[in-house]
């Protein structure tokens, strides 16, 4: 048995990292969330500022009379062109949970301090903005070409995200494998 656990000791240490800290995380933004899911609900406050700076930068890109509104549930925001209804955001889409999901395996993959933590900051904010950046397309998309939305929602909306997360993890075991042939 304890040949067993020292030969798979690197795993089970990445597997008691990894599920740790996503559930540390995970408990404490879900604790963040509950302080908004009150009688009169409200939409989080990181949800809000993806809203709005989703607005922004449509705005930034030509679209006039773009307009974030909480939508009458609380639950979500609402991106409009006039009186056309794009997206609803909510909190799923904020980005919060992916960029934890994120933290928790580059944290499983522990390696010099100072570059760890960089490297987390960094990806989360890559993270952001291509979250920004896919709820912008995926809303000129359902303004442009709105016959294309289920496809952008369904197939482009996650690919983005899951396939920018997986290519920063990618890039951090490349990095941490080199530091482990050191």
């Amino acid at each position: 048995m304890l040949s067993l656990f020292r030969k798979y000791r690197l795993v089970l240490r990445f597997i008691f990292i990894f599920l740790g800290s996503y559930f540390m995380f995970s408990s404490l933004y879900n604790g963040f969330l509950i302080l908004y899911d009150t009688e009169n609900p409200v939409p989080d406050p990181i949800t809000q500022l993806v809203a709005r700076q989703s607005g922004t930068l449509m705005q930034g890109l030509g679209y006039e009379n773009v307009d974030v509104v909480m939508h009458y549930t609380g639950l979500s925001m609402k991106l409009m062109v006039g009186d056309y209804f794009l997206a609803g955001i909510v909190e799923g889409c904020n980005s919060a949970s992916i960029i934890i999901l994120f933290a928790s395996f580059v944290l499983a993959f522990f390696g010099k301090t100072v570059s760890t933590f960089l490297y987390l900051f960094a990806g989360s904010v890559i993270i952001y903005a291509i979250n920004i950046l896919r709820i912008v397309i995926l809303a000129v998309s359902i303004y442009e070409y709105p016959e294309y939305s289920g496809f952008m929602h369904s197939i482009f909306f996650p690919l983005a995200i899951y396939g920018t997360v997986f290519i920063l993890w990618l890039i951090w075991v490349r990095i941490y494998s080199r530091w482990k042939k050191r």
